[in-house]
């Protein structure tokens, strides 16, 4: 065998080296491709984009979302307005008019109410005499006076004073004694609206002053058989716990009339519980009722 040159060998290195590389450049750059099989025959897939994969999106996040209260309440665009109150638990008719100087009759007109009985929490009542109403009286009142007068000397002549001893208040009121028991428990704006005195069951209970019977019976919790005066448009009395009560709402008493007798209706003694209230708000009787021997 002939042996080659070393120039004939270098050259059939660098002819298997071109060989080489022009199979490595025929070859397709890229992912190779998939081949499938099926039925016996191969078909070259093209080669498949990858999609970055998108978010998953977290689990669901609780949120307050607002709560339907539904159509608003009649009246609450008075809410916080003077002669307005907002209902609160546990208010009774009878509990918001005592502690507004009112008659819960009145109320209850005042506002239309069909069933004075039924009131709901942030109901706003009207718990003072309408502008109108108000001033109506005002415009009233000179009036009827002018068409009594028959003298001039008439119309300067004021009104007589009854002589009675007893504190005065600042409108001309003079209130007595409902009971002439001892005082048990005196006066505490926090814990005791009026005065306890005591007696003996049956014992009559006796009007302060005259008025009109604005309540009578056992609605209002914590006071017992209750009976309610209402002397003026700035006063009113109260006398709870009796055993019988002797006179109906609507009605006209006297000063000194026998309107109740003496119990322990939802109390845990005899007792009269007894309550000046000004303007709806309660004032120590012993500063408005005469002085004892």
């Amino acid at each position: 065998m002939k042996l080659l040159s070393s120039r004939q060998s270098l050259m059939v290195i660098c002819g298997v080296v071109v060989c080489l590389l022009a199979a490595c450049s025929s070859r397709p750059r890229g992912p190779i491709p998939v081949e499938d099989r099926v039925a016996g025959q191969s078909s070259a897939r093209p080669p498949q984009k990858v999609q970055p994969q998108a978010a998953r999106p977290s689990a669901p996040v609780a949120t307050s979302s607002p709560v339907s209260m539904g159509p608003a309440m009649a009246g609450s665009e008075n809410a916080g307005k003077p002669g307005f109150y907002s209902v609160r638990p546990g208010d009774t008719l009878t509990k918001i008019a005592l502690e507004h100087g009112q008659a819960w009759r009145d109320i209850a007109k005042w506002n239309g109410m069909d069933n004075p009985n039924v009131i709901e929490v942030d109901q706003v009542l009207r718990v003072a005499p309408p502008v109108v109403e108000a001033a109506a009286i005002k415009q009233t009142k000179p009036l009827a006076a002018q068409t009594q007068v028959s003298t001039p000397s008439a119309s300067i002549s004021p009104p007589s004073t009854t002589t009675a001893p007893a504190n005065i208040s600042d409108d001309g009121m003079a209130f007595s004694w409902p009971h002439p028991g001892p005082v048990l428990t005196g006066f505490d704006e926090a814990k005791n609206k009026g005065l306890d005195l005591a007696g003996k069951a049956g014992d009559p209970v006796l009007a302060a002053a005259d008025g009109k019977v604005v309540y009578s019976g056992s609605g209002l919790r914590g006071y017992g058989n209750l009976i309610i005066l209402k002397h003026n448009n700035t006063y009113l009395t109260a006398y709870a716990h009796n055993q019988t009560l002797l006179v109906k709402e609507d009605q006209t008493v006297t000063k000194g009339q026998r309107i109740a007798e003496m119990g322990n209706s939802d109390a845990d003694r005899v007792k009269l519980h007894f309550e000046i209230r000004k303007q709806g708000k309660p004032v120590d009787p012993a500063k408005l009722l005469p002085a004892r021997p």
